[in-house]
């Protein structure tokens, strides 16, 4: 073995979907040799074949073992990272709460990447899925310095913005902005699966709007009972703050209440467009929409036009017509660009209009 071999970082991977996947990848690329295990054999075979990983199994000696395990059986893969390994674990669950108080070892800092993708497993796996991702930690009174150094470290690596927190508050604020919208959509995709039954054209007419608010309801089913059950009390105060929500949205209809129901949609509307896009104040920035087609590419075409103009696009979304052959694409530029994107976009064929954010 070349001195080389032998000199070279390792790091782990225990549980290998597509945020473990992902984390192989990731590692790779800043310079680590990979062992990467799971229960499900086929899945590590399936890692080596395509170069994924370097190793089937753990390296005792890793730098570092993340562990990507569904949230049922975190505790117990991290207690056994630990008793295989000399280096420091974290996790990647999107339940802190329960693992923080079971696991006690120095050496551990629990963790979260607000990460994804549309695809599943390996087959989505991605080595930049974490640049520009907000990562969270939630180190315990256990924790040592050195090993939250060690995972921040990493994580900056991945080009990932690192945010330190209380268990129970990553809990609370996670429910709000993952877990009760994730509830909420699958609840509105069952009331019009119901409602189909008696009018079979209404999930034919299902767009705009509720295809988008309901995508997210087409995640794995499987992985949300543990963490409903580990996240139980918060999920059930934010499922509780909806209801009082939407209740309060009901009898402003109900009564007719034009300027009730106006001064909450501004409400939500600049709660929204203040949401962080990393693009400065919002003041600086406009809105621009631009009917497209609904076709694969058309998106792409203004943001090769944005680059070729030197146009950054901080933010966008496709909100689609109810006829559902063309959509808006909803861009976010800054005010100064705005007049430059528009004229480039003209010159395209395309029709855009210009607000402001504020």
């Amino acid at each position: 073995m070349s001195a080389d071999a032998t000199t070279r970082k390792k790091a782990n991977v225990f549980g290998l979907g597509l945020i473990g996947g992902s984390l192989a990848l990731a590692l790779a690329d800043a310079g680590y040799d990979v062992g990467g295990h799971d229960s499900d054999k086929s899945k590590i075979d399936v890692a080596l074949e395509r170069e994924i990983i370097a190793f089937p199994g753990l390296y005792s000696d890793a730098e570092v073992t993340f562990v990507a395990t569904p949230v049922g059986i975190l505790a117990d893969a991290v207690t056994e990272s630990l008793a295989l390994t000399t280096g420091v674990v974290t996790d990647v669950g999107s339940v802190k709460t329960a693992i923080s108080s079971l696991v006690t070892d120095p050496r551990f800092v629990p963790g979260h990447p607000m990460a994804g993708s549309e695809l599943d497993g390996l087959d989505g796996a991605d080595a930049s899925m974490f640049a520009g991702a907000v990562w969270v930690l939630t180190p315990t009174v256990h924790s040592s310095d050195t090993a939250f150094a060690v995972v921040a470290g990493l994580v900056a690596k991945f080009g990932a913005e690192i945010v330190a927190m209380d268990a129970v508050q990553h809990d609370d604020l996670v429910a709000v902005v993952s877990h009760v919208p994730h509830l909420a959509a699958a609840t509105l995709m069952r009331i019009a699966d119901n409602r189909s039954e008696e009018h079979m054209a209404l999930l034919r007419l299902a767009a705009g709007g509720f295809r988008d608010m309901t995508r997210i309801a087409s995640g794995r089913p499987g992985i949300w009972l543990d963490i409903c059950e580990q996240n139980k009390a918060s999920i059930v105060r934010g499922l509780d703050a909806l209801i009082l929500g939407l209740t309060d949205m009901r009898d402003v209809v109900a009564s007719s209440d034009r300027e009730g129901l106006l001064s909450r949609l501004e409400q939500a509307r600049r709660a929204r467009m203040n949401l962080p896009t990393g693009a400065g104040a919002v003041e600086d920035l406009v809105e621009v929409r631009i009917p497209i087609p609904d076709r694969p590419g058309a998106a792409a075409d203004v943001f090769t036009l944005s680059g070729e103009l030197g146009v950054n696009i901080y933010d966008f979304e496709v909100v689609h017509s109810a006829e559902g052959d063309r959509g808006i694409m909803v861009t976010v530029v800054r005010a100064e660009h705005a007049e430059v994107f528009r004229g480039g976009l003209l010159a395209r064929g395309f029709r855009p209009a210009i607000q402001p954010l504020s």
